[in-house]
Parts: structure tokens; C-alpha cells; sequence
């Protein structure tokens, strides 16, 4: 086997974990920690980073001990076997879409901000169908087309977060952020488990900590550099518009867009407007990206087998798996017509953190195995202790979610488990495998 070429270093993989991280998450979250958490809102910034800094070593380690495409699901399922590498497509794909729903309800409400004509339920409605099909369509029509859509929201997502802190420190003030009393340990955990969705992303990011350039240095550097800056950043919003707009930070009519409300009081119009298209662009680039990766898996499950066979079908003309895309589409447009940005955000965290748990659970396994050890892995420092504590803290958050979140993300876990012995019972006769390709 070619071995692969270590060519990344801790910059260029610092930058990429801090880039995927942030979204479009940090432009509504501040509303909903201070209505929890109050002015003890970055205690659960702090639990986050902390939890996403574990989770990240054992991805980085896992990753690279089975440097393969597939990222969790590949790298699960040699640890823990085909049908835990399966589960973990599953509940990527479900967290994925869950949040592409999420993230769709923001990109509506900061076009409702702006052109207030289509705040309204039905134009609200409208716009989210419209422009999930046109990324569809975009998408169907190739792969290329819709990889340029998704690359122009990197600088435009950032520059206005920095611009925000920077511009509104000086007009902070100190009584609004004065800490009362510590929150409970369930009100901290529910809070966490929200703001759990502005952290997730990273593992995209560490799939390639196979190619880093001296991974046993480099790696847990990457990691502590881009988590703190996310921290940073993160923690420095939630102040600034705490800092700035105080109890009212907290108020149902500023949820949708609280960061913007925030800028008026220092920026006027102009600084609302600026906040409002930042939340547009990262929006619709993170709706873009994932309109793109996405469709992608149902399309290899189709092919594995797990799912019907027109979800494997490809264009004549374009080559895409236009079925595939066009049923990823309906599903996510579903999702962000009826559903709500906090609902959804919840069910998706509960998704993704069972992928993490595995992640974590793997990576102690891969070690023990051995996994990769010719090729030199990365190793991460106290590695038979981090992926306990960091499962420890997940489960923590885990017990947080709500049973509607739970009874979904366990009726798909059902609905995969029984295609998974479905199919095996179809390919056993003929001796071949069932291990997933998505």
C-alpha cells in the first residue's frame, strides 16, 4: 500500500479545523445562552472546548491509524466492526441533515431581517424551497458547479465576527455582565448540548491528520491552537453581546438575529446589515457545501445495498447521483419548514455525539490493536485515559437531550440495524462482506 505523503503542517491544519468549526451557529447561539446561562454563559463555552479538544485527539489518532476514506464510519468499523462502522454513516448522515435543516431556518430568518416581506410564515416557506431546489438542481447538474457555489463564504463568516468584537468592546458594560449565582449542573448541560452544534465540524477537518508532517507534535499543537482560537472567538462574541445588550440579549425578539441587534447600538443600520449578510453567506455556503458531500452518502448506500436501488442511479448527461440529490433536497426542505432552529439543532447534536462516543471508544480500541503501527500514527498524549474522559463528558451532554431527539435518532438506528441484517442475510449464501463503502 502507497503510504501517504506527510505534506500538512500545524498551521494548515490548525486553519482547517478552525475554518470548518466555525459556521453559522455563533450568529444565533448568543440568545440562547444568555437565556439560560445568563451572565455564566461562557462556563459552557469553556465545557465545550474542553469536550471538542478530547474528542478531536481521538479522531486524530483514530484517523490516522486507518488513514482511509470515510472518515468515522471507516475508521469505527475497523475498531469496532462492520455493523458500529455502519451506525456511524447513519447518524453522520442523520446529524448532517438535521443541522442542514438548522442551519436553513437561520439562513431564512437573517433574509427575513433584511427584506421583511418574506419574515412572514408563507414566504418564509417559499424561500427555504426555492433555494434548497436551486442547490439541488445546481448540484445535479455537477459536482464542480456546485463545489464553486459552496468555496465563497471562508473570509465573510470571520472578518465580520472579529469586526463585531473588535468594534463593540469599548461599548460594553461591566454591570451587564455580572455573574449572580452558578448555574445548576442540568441548566449548565442543557446549555451545553446545545451550544455542542457551534463546535462540531472538526472531524472533517482531522480526516487528513494521516498527512501531517510529524503527527505525534504536530497534531495535539493543531488541535490546541484551533480550539482555543474557536474558544476565543466564541466567548468573545457571547461577552460583546451580553456586554452590550444585557437582559435584553435574551428577549424572543432578538433570537433570530441577536448579533445584529447588538451592532446597531454601536454601528447603526449599517452594522445590523453587515451581520444580517454574513449570516446569509456562511449560511448558504455551509447549505451549499453540504447539498454537495451529503446526497453522496444515501447515493453509497444505495450502491451497498441498504437503500433502494433509484437512490443509485446516476445522470446520463451530468454523472451525478441526481435521485440521490433530488431526495436529500425534499428531506432537508422538510426539515427547515416545520422545524425550528433549537429543535433541530438539539436532534443533531444527539446524532453526532453518538458518533463521537464511537470515535472515542474506537480510538482507545485501534490502540489496542495496534492499528497502523508500521506507518507510524499519531499517538496522543495519555492515550488509555482521554477517550474515557472525553466519552464520560459526552455522555454527560448526552443525557440532556430530549425524548423527541432521542425516540428519532432510535427509530433510525432501528430502521439502519434492520437493512444492516437485511443485507447480510441476502450476501451471506455467497460468502462476500458487508462492510459499507459509503
Amino acid at each position: 500500500m502507497t503510504s501517504l505523503q506527510r505534506v500538512i503542517g500545524v498551521r494548515g491544519l490548525a486553519a482547517a479545523i478552525f475554518n470548518i468549526t466555525i459556521g453559522a451557529a455563533i450568529f444565533v447561539l448568543p440568545a440562547h445562552m444568555a437565556a439560560g446561562l445568563g451572565a455564566a454563559a461562557p462556563l459552557a463555552y469553556l465545557v465545550c472546548a474542553v469536550a471538542t479538544a478530547l474528542v478531536a485527539l481521538c479522531i486524530a489518532e483514530a484517523g490516522s491509524r486507518v488513514p482511509q476514506s470515510g472518515g468515522p464510519y471507516a475508521y469505527v468499523g475497523t475498531a469496532l466492526g462492520p455493523f458500529a462502522g455502519f451506525l456511524c454513516g447513519v447518524l453522520l448522515w442523520l446529524g448532517i441533515t438535521l443541522a442542514m435543516g438548522a442551519v436553513s431556518t437561520v439562513f431564512a430568518d437573517a433574509v427575513g431581517g433584511l427584506v421583511p416581506a418574506v419574515g412572514g410564515t408563507l414566504p418564509r416557506a417559499v424561500l427555504l424551497i426555492v433555494v434548497i431546489a436551486g442547490l439541488a438542481v445546481v448540484n445535479i447538474r455537477g459536482a464542480a458547479l456546485g463545489s464553486n457555489v459552496s468555496g465563497v463564504a471562508t473570509v465573510a463568516k470571520i472578518v465580520p465576527l472579529i469586526a463585531f468584537v473588535v468594534l463593540g468592546l469599548s461599548h460594553v458594560r461591566a454591570e451587564n455582565l455580572s455573574l449572580g449565582s452558578l448555574p445548576s449542573l442540568s441548566r449548565l448541560g442543557e446549555s451545553g448540548l446545545l451550544l455542542m452544534f457551534a463546535f462540531f465540524g472538526m472531524e472533517s477537518a482531522l480526516q487528513v491528520s494521516g498527512e501531517v508532517r510529524d503527527g505525534a507534535r504536530a497534531v495535539p499543537r493543531a488541535i490546541a491552537l484551533a480550539v482555543t482560537g474557536v474558544g476565543v472567538l466564541y466567548i468573545s462574541v457571547q461577552l460583546v453581546a451580553q456586554g452590550i445588550l444585557g437582559s435584553a440579549l435574551a428577549a424572543p425578539e432578538t433570537a433570530k438575529a441577536p448579533l445584529a441587534a447588538a451592532a446597531v447600538q454601536f454601528a447603526g443600520p449599517a452594522g445590523s446589515t453587515l451581520i444580517l449578510v454574513a449570516m446569509i453567506v456562511s449560511t448558504f455556503g455551509f447549505m451549499t457545501a453540504t447539498m454537495l458531500a451529503t446526497p453522496r452518502t444515501l447515493f453509497a448506500f444505495a450502491v451497498d445495498g441498504y437503500l433502494p436501488k433509484p437512490l443509485a442511479r446516476v445522470h446520463p448527461a451530468h454523472h451525478t447521483p441526481h435521485v440521490a440529490i433530488a431526495v436529500q433536497g425534499v428531506i432537508v426542505c422538510a426539515i427547515a419548514v416545520t422545524g425550528t432552529y433549537v429543535k433541530l439543532a438539539i436532534l443533531a447534536d444527539v446524532a453526532i455525539l453518538l458518533v463521537y462516543l464511537a470515535c472515542c471508544v474506537g480510538a482507545w480500541r485501534l490502540r489496542r490493536l495496534g492499528a497502523g503501527a508500521v506507518d507510524k500514527p499519531f499517538t496522543m498524549p495519555a492515550g488509555g485515559v482521554v477517550p474515557w474522559v472525553a466519552a464520560g463528558l459526552i455522555v454527560a451532554l448526552l443525557a440532556r437531550g430530549t425524548a423527541q431527539a432521542w425516540m428519532l435518532t432510535g427509530g433510525v438506528i432501528a430502521a439502519a440495524s434492520l437493512a444492516f441484517l437485511w443485507r447480510r442475510g441476502r450476501l451471506q449464501p455467497s460468502g462476500r462482506g458487508s462492510h459499507p463503502t459509503p
